[in-house]
Parts: C-alpha cells; structure tokens; sequence
C-alpha cells in the first residue's frame, strides 16, 4: 500500500492553497500531462484536467474546502443570507459550508424542471436574500453565471461565486464582471502550477506551454498535434 505523504498525514482541518494544491495532485483531482492530454467535454484537447469530486472521499478534505470557504468569506467580510451550490459538483461543498455557517441552504439546476413546480431553485430563498453561490470548477463561466441568473431571476440577491479551482481564463472574467459578479477561488491555475513545480509533478520545461495554453487554451490542441475532436 502506497504510505501517505507526512504533510498529508499531519494536515489539521487547516487552509491554504498549497495544502489544497497538494491533495489534488496527490489523489489525481487534478491532473497535468502535455504528452497526453484530455479530451475535454467540448472536443478539446486540453493538458490539465480538473475532478474536484475526488475530494469527496475524505473528510479532512471535505473540512479543509470549508475552512477555506469560511475564511474567505470572514476576511472580506461577504453578507450571506444563505449558501447556494451549483447542481450538482457545487452541492456537497455547499452544504458542508452551510452546515459549518449553521445557514440556510439552496441549490441551483442548470435549468427549472419541467414538471410540478417548475423551480430551478431547490430549498427556500426569500425575496431579496443574500446568497453566496459555491462552485467547484469556474473554466469558461458559463453554467456559474447561469446559476447566478436563476438566484436573480427567484428575486434572490447574489454578488460573489466562490469556487474551489478556477483556471482564470480572460472569458469568464469578461462574463463575471458583466454580470457584476464577483469571483473568489481557494486555488488558482498559476497558484497550482507554482506547487506542482514544486512537489516536481512539472518541470521549469513545461512551464512555457503551459503558459501557452492558459492564454489559449482552444487552439493549443491543434497547435501540438491534438485537434479538436466532435
């Protein structure tokens, strides 16, 4: 049986981004390989690939995501009504933090249903509530900012989505700030890549086209020998 790492070992439901950087390298819920990269959702081939469910199987992990949640949101102060968590990988952060916070807790589908009562909000958020939405993953922005139209669309009240990873890319920022949203991560892709050199799952060799891809992710595929794939 592979031995824990000491740090791992001796992890006491602290935060920081190393830490967290370091669980999801070492249990693979986060991944980086430019030789073989991963074929995204949307076709691309990508050289990071990112599984945040996979620190579900731990309590301390679970702990430590909302100890980091909760510093967050204590150091700058956010006003929260109740937690909101993406459907579905938002979920369970969301309702460890909201059990932390002792809080009323919401989730939000991707969109309403189609029968009984047609909600895209489950759970209760009363006419202009606080809510601070928990995302796990923030790539493109697109179902975060979904998530924050159907807060707003059920008279809720939603400035800040917390997520555990986001890669920063320039076309979330771009859609965030037009729907005047604010963003706050546990762990950044530049942050990430600092602890991976670090703990040598990268080399200063890989850094360039790593760099690359963060500022253009959709044609780095096609650009090493890995087109797009329908």
């Amino acid at each position: 049986m592979k031995r824990k790492p000491l740090w791992l070992m001796k992890m006491r439901n602290k935060f920081s981004y190393s830490i967290l950087a370091k669980i999801s390298l070492e249990i693979g819920a986060i991944k980086i390989n430019l030789n073989e990269p991963f074929k995204w959702a949307s076709g691309y081939y990508m050289p990071i690939y990112n599984d945040n469910r996979m620190l579900l199987m731990n309590h301390k992990f679970r702990e430590t995501i909302a100890n980091g949640f909760e510093k967050l949101i204590k150091s700058e102060n956010l006003e929260y009504d109740a937690i909101a968590g993406t459907s579905t990988a938002g979920i369970s952060p969301a309702t460890t933090l909201a059990d932390r916070l002792r809080c009323p807790l919401i989730y939000v589908r991707e969109k309403p249903k189609d029968h009984g009562l047609k909600k895209q909000i489950e759970g209760k958020l009363y006419e202009n509530e606080k809510a601070i939405l928990i995302e796990d993953l923030i790539s493109t922005g697109t179902s975060s900012i979904n998530a924050v139209e159907g807060i707003r669309n059920s008279r809720g009240i939603v400035k800040y989505c917390l997520s555990i990873f986001n890669y920063g890319f320039d076309e979330a920022k771009k859609l965030f700030e037009k729907n005047s949203c604010k963003t706050r991560s546990l762990l950044n892709y530049n942050e990430l890549l600092k602890v991976a050199k670090e703990e040598n799952y990268i080399h200063n060799t890989q850094l360039k086209s790593l760099a690359e891809w963060r500022k253009n992710p959709w044609n780095w595929g096609k650009n090493h020998g890995f087109p797009r794939e329908e």
